[in-house]
């Protein structure tokens, strides 16, 4: 079994942050190319690093559905206006906190994700996924090696 943990949120709380809509969920090389491509893009206008600046410094890798449509993108924890971005609401709750750890800090988040989505929710029988949305974060934790969690907010299964 995977490992995971319960964190509660008392409080709802948004994200701030720049991504791109899918048109179809299932176009995984043509999604990651896309997301790739906004990264590259907000990363090289600083965008990002202004969003940076007004929030902690932690980057979040966010997963969203907008408008019905599988949205994704980087941000920050917080509500600020800047131009092009969008504010994502997160509800309060329970949420599933799924660890991990590499040495690419630039894949961890899609590796985390990927174990999560590739599976790891099918073995998780006491609770299940609610959305909106979910997010990862990916920081150093010495000698070469990253630490990351994903955050996905969940309800526990009755029965």
């Amino acid at each position: 079994m995977s490992n995971y943990s319960i964190k509660t949120i008392s409080e709802d709380y948004k994200m701030t942050a720049f991504g791109v809509l899918f048109e179809d969920f299932n176009d995984w090389a043509g999604n990651a190319a896309k997301t790739a491509a906004k990264k590259a893009e907000i990363t090289e206008n600083g965008k990002l690093a202004e969003l940076l600046a007004l929030a902690d410094g932690q980057e979040y890798q966010i997963n969203y559905v907008l408008d019905g449509k599988a949205w994704r993108g980087f941000g920050v924890m917080g509500e600020f206006e800047v131009e092009g971005a969008v504010v994502l609401h997160f509800l309060a709750g329970d949420y599933l906190v799924i660890p991990g750890t590499g040495t690419d800090k630039d894949r961890l988040a899609d590796e985390i994700t990927g174990k999560v989505f590739g599976g790891m929710m099918n073995e998780i029988t006491d609770y299940k996924y609610v959305g909106p949305g979910n997010s990862t974060f990916v920081k150093a934790a010495g000698n070469g090696e990253f630490y990351g969690e994903m955050w996905l907010r969940a309800q526990k299964v009755e029965g």
